[in-house]
């Protein structure tokens, strides 16, 4: 993974901070090109810095969107456009969380989000680590590969979201209620052949394991295309309320950009729609995003990657707060 890490000097002497970054997968799943720091470097110095120097700090908004318009790159929108709001913030004397609330009249209180764990391939040490720091939804998986992990008849997740359960009740504190969440990265659909009949017969199975807890699933089965994707979250999530499966169907590869989320959530594709910050470029465009997931009454989740920085991901947070979103990785 690289960054670029953006420094906005303000007039008083106060430094902003702001990360260019991308999600791990870039170049897959209908995503632009992997990011260079040198073409990120060309970017800031040749088209940002000029547009930048002497520039007020007045609201977020103003300051921003502008420059997310530029013809700059998706990192590079992404990375300045979080030093524009910390320096907005610092201005201001608030949090980054209450001036995207107050600007973008989102009417929640800040407070905070379900942390989402991710357990990488460390998949039940992690979980141990999970549930004795309470996160509120686990353990993601990385289920993205049918040999050792799926398996090819989907037994061995059957056996890991048991454990996962069982575990909680072993090892969780009384009252501990987490959501469990896997990403399969699209692998029932490779041992179903993208039969969705046989795919809802597993999830089936698989609530029951997760039981006592709710279960969300991410990225079932890979249509190939925004399209067939759409199609087949829809069919998949007809197929699963007429049969009475108690099963939530996260949406994430090929739903990437502004016009991707939005024509998920209009279709009604998705219970919850993964809003990954990185593909967006200016934050401007996630804070939308999940207002308008929320406002649908569809799952917002705010989203990052694990090839984030420090920074881009202490953003993230305040965003998920000032939104209201249903969960934060």
């Amino acid at each position: 993974g690289l960054a670029v890490c953006l420094m906005l000097v303000l007039d008083d002497g106060r430094v902003a901070l702001g990360d260019c970054a991308e999600v791990q997968y870039a170049g897959v799943g209908g995503r632009g090109p992997v990011m260079t720091p040198r073409s990120v470097l060309s970017e800031v110095q040749d088209r940002l810095r000029p547009v930048l120097v002497g520039q007020e700090i007045g609201d977020f908004r103003g300051t921003a969107e502008p420059i997310d318009a530029l013809d700059l790159s998706t990192p590079v929108r992404y990375g300045i456009s979080q030093a524009l709001l910390d320096a907005t913030a610092q201005a201001r004397g608030r949090t980054m969380a209450e001036v995207i609330r107050d600007e973008y009249a989102t009417g929640v209180g800040i407070v905070p989000v379900p942390l989402y764990a991710q357990s990488g391939d460390d998949r039940y040490t992690n979980v141990d680590k999970m549930i004795l720091k309470r996160a509120d939804v686990l353990p993601h998986g990385l289920i993205n590969t049918v040999e050792g992990k799926l398996g090819d008849d989907g037994g061995l997740l059957l056996d890991y979201v048991g454990w996962v359960a069982g575990r909680i009740g072993q090892i969780g504190d009384p009252g501990y209620w987490p959501t469990l969440h896997v990403d399969v990265y699209g692998t029932l659909g490779l041992i179903f052949d993208r039969d969705l009949d046989r795919v809802a017969i597993y999830l089936a199975a698989l609530a029951a394991r997760a039981q006592p807890f709710r279960l969300r699933v991410e990225h079932p089965v890979d249509a190939g295309s925004r399209r067939a994707q759409i199609v087949m979250g829809v069919r998949l999530r007809g197929i699963l309320r007429e049969r009475g499966i108690d099963v939530e169907i996260v949406a994430d590869e090929w739903c990437n950009t502004f016009d991707d989320i939005q024509a998920f959530v209009s279709a009604g594709a998705a219970d919850m729609i993964q809003i990954k910050a990185p593909d967006l470029g200016g934050i401007g465009n996630t804070i939308e995003e999940l207002l308008l997931a929320r406002r649908a009454g569809v799952g917002a989740f705010c989203g990052g990657t694990c090839n984030e920085t420090d920074v881009s991901a202490r953003v993230g947070a305040q965003v998920a707060m000032a939104c209201g979103a249903d969960q934060v990785l």
